[in-house]
């Protein structure tokens, strides 16, 4: 099989979308003691919750990491890797510059406690720095389900995610019935749809990979898709109870993201079917040479884009906006959204400096995971490891997900500590074994292998 560029694609637009979309919802706000707060947009200005539908675009990097999923785990299943070998591996992919990342911000954190920094300034920021990190663990427990959801799709094909979805629906139905408050059941039960809600476009990127959603009248269906999820989704948001936003807004309820709706998988399912349908055209655009090096270059920093796209806001915010610098129109005002187009300039050039600077990290970090990757044929004991250090992982990022790096201005240790025993479980040099690369390919058919996209850079699409 020969590369689908265009799944590179839907991974470069997604990415690109998910930092422009949180450059546009910060807004700050000088207050007349000099300090900084950055009203929640969506909340404010509740009108904005419109553009969520444009710029909740996670279902894509979903569908492309089922899509390279799929083939990365069959071809090392057949070479002999076992699921822990080959979970580890793209783990530590995610873990290695996850934590470098994290490690850096909590030691600024670390240090600016003890030196009188405003606690609530200090969890605002931390807030900011962490607000990306809900994917990774429900994309960390999705990997860790991949051979058991990947068996599924070859034994049922589409019923699976058919199942999955009729399955996600009910769960979303039962926590909006429950209304608030809610029991510790109903929000444990609600927490089922970060896997069910997210696990059918995973599932889908397999049935796309394989053939299933474009065989025969492929656009037909990709277009019944698109059309009969949007319709659902419109019923949902529209007579029934749903919010249209696709973020999460303080004080809504029901949610749409947390957790993930009935109304968000409609929402889903209808952005795969748009994005099958449009595919062949974008792929005749994509034979430009132009329009492959912006897709390459956009994945070969991905992984930098996706971690550090809002330091560039606490840099242009001392800069321009402590020091008086920056004009303040009111908040929502027809001046405040002109000056939008200089605020999103300033911030991709200070983006676009940050990430060239982190490019010597990068590669450390490249060098440090090829030598300390588990084995792809992972067994007994060792194997323990890889789970343990996923578990612990998996409920740090958590934590700084729903807390941020300094929760009520405070250091938070526990998740602190987590993290690091869960990447250093991870990351323990191999011993015997075979160190081979579940996810190399020769022909650099695999989607999970930024090799074949980005060069040596690539270490996030070759995770994803």
């Amino acid at each position: 099989m020969s590369r689908d560029r265009y799944v590179d694609f839907l991974r470069a637009w997604a990415i690109l979308l998910v930092v422009l979309g949180h450059w546009l919802i910060t807004g700050l706000v000088r207050r007349p003691d000099g300090t900084l707060t950055a009203p929640e947009m969506l909340l404010a200005l509740p009108w904005t919750q419109w553009l969520t539908l444009g710029f909740q675009i996670m279902p894509l990097f979903f569908l492309a990491g089922g899509h390279a999923a799929g083939g990365s785990w069959a071809r090392s299943r057949d070479a002999g890797a076992t699921a822990a070998g080959w979970v580890g591996q793209r783990a530590v992919r995610l873990l290695l510059p996850t934590a470098a990342y994290s490690g850096l911000v909590l030691l600024a954190v670390g240090v600016c406690g003890p030196l009188g920094v405003d606690r609530a300034t200090l969890a605002l920021v931390g807030w900011a720095m962490a607000m990306q990190f809900w994917f990774l663990p429900v994309y960390l427990l999705i990997s860790v389900l991949t051979p058991a959801l990947y068996a599924l799709h070859r034994r049922w094909g589409l019923r699976v995610p058919v199942v999955m979805g009729v399955a996600g629906f009910g769960v979303g139905a039962f926590v909006a019935a429950a209304g608030p408050p809610r029991s510790g059941l109903v929000e444990a039960v609600g927490a089922v749809n970060y896997l069910l809600v997210w696990g059918v476009v995973y599932q889908l990127g397999f049935c796309w990979r394989d053939g299933l959603l474009t065989s025969g009248g492929g656009r037909r269906t990709a277009a019944a898709m698109a059309l009969g999820a949007g319709a659902v989704f419109a019923a949902l948001v529209g007579p029934g109870p749903f919010p249209v936003s696709l973020i999460l807004v303080t004080g809504q309820d029901p949610s749409n993201t947390d957790p993930p709706s009935a109304a968000l998988l409609a929402w889903a399912v209808a952005q795969v079917g748009v994005a099958l349908w449009i595919a062949p055209a974008v792929r005749r655009a994509l034979e430009r040479e132009r329009a492959q090096r912006a897709v390459r270059a956009l994945g070969s920093g991905s992984m930098a884009l996706y971690l550090w796209h809002m330091l560039p806001v606490l840099i242009v915010a001392a800069a321009f906006y402590l020091t008086g610098l920056a004009p303040e129109p009111g908040y929502g005002s027809v001046g405040w959204w002109v000056l939008r187009v200089p605020w999103l300039l300033v911030l991709g050039a200070v983006l676009a400096g940050v990430v060239r600077a982190l490019r010597p990290l990068e590669w450390r970090l490249a060098s440090v995971e090829r030598a300390v990757r588990p084995d792809a044929g992972l067994r007994g004991a060792a194997a323990w490891r890889v789970w343990a250090g996923l578990g612990a992982s998996v409920w740090a990022l958590a934590y700084f997900a729903g807390h941020g790096f300094a929760p009520g201005g405070a250091f938070p240790v526990p998740a602190a500590l987590g993290l690091g025993a869960g990447t250093a479980l991870l990351a323990l040099p191999r011993r015997g074994g075979d160190p081979h690369d579940v996810d190399g390919t020769k022909d650099g058919e695999d989607l999970g292998d930024g090799r074949g996209s980005a060069g040596d850079d690539g270490e996030w699409q070759r995770a994803v």
